[in-house]
């Protein structure tokens, strides 16, 4: 039996309930994502993202990257958002409940596990809305449990950025890392095997695009 095994009694609670997985990265929007529940307890909550699933994203110029643009570049009122598809391979989510990151087992194209990842971050729910404000720093985890931080150099260049965190935040993010990293090494949950050959059941078609964001600044 997994470790998140209890019963669901709540109609908002029931398995497939699609919700918004919103990005921001500095204060800005930067993708609205489709998600399905898996299943919502005391500890925490379990999200699947699948692959090409429609969403909105942050138009910018020249195709960059949201990470790369310097806040006081960026226009006050936020970027438009125009419609487009998840590109990255699908995954599941694990959210737990008071903590400043996410687990992600992510699969390939065939359904195969690849590893983990953990991403370091604030989050807020509204509803049906999951609002993701990212911390930049996040974890690699491979299958056999060794791990690697994966942008740092980014990380402290935003070190000390009012829309970012101050130095005092990211050692508690990094810390928040640590302790997850910790788990990975001992081979605890969410690092303990289960979950690797999860399918979505079969009846879970595609969701539609969600509506468009309720605001582009966090």
């Amino acid at each position: 039996m997994n470790r998140l095994a209890h019963s669901i009694n709540i109609t908002e609670d029931v398995p497939g309930r699609i919700l918004h997985w919103n990005l921001f990265i500095g204060g800005h929007l930067s993708a609205s994502v489709p998600v399905r529940l898996v299943e919502r307890t005391d500890e925490g909550q379990l999200v699947w993202m699948e692959t090409g699933a429609p969403m909105w994203r942050t138009e910018l110029p020249g195709g960059a990257h949201l990470r790369d643009i310097a806040p006081d570049d960026r226009p006050a009122t936020g970027y438009p958002v125009v419609p487009g598809r998840w590109p990255m391979g699908s995954a599941l989510f694990y959210q737990p409940s008071g903590a400043a990151h996410s687990v992600l087992w992510l699969f390939g194209r065939r359904g195969k596990f690849r590893g983990w990842y953990v991403n370091l971050e604030r989050r807020v729910h509204h509803g049906d809305d999951i609002d993701i404000a990212d911390h930049e720093l996040d974890i690699n985890v491979a299958p056999d449990r060794s791990w690697q931080w994966k942008d740092e150099e980014s990380f402290a260049e935003k070190t000390g950025h009012p829309v970012y965190w101050s130095a005092d935040e990211a050692a508690a993010i990094r810390a928040e890392g640590t302790r997850v990293a910790r788990l990975a090494e001992a081979g605890t949950f969410p690092f303990d095997g289960s979950w690797c050959d999860f399918r979505p059941p079969r009846t879970w078609t595609t969701p539609p695009r969600p509506p468009v964001p309720r605001r582009p600044i966090l």
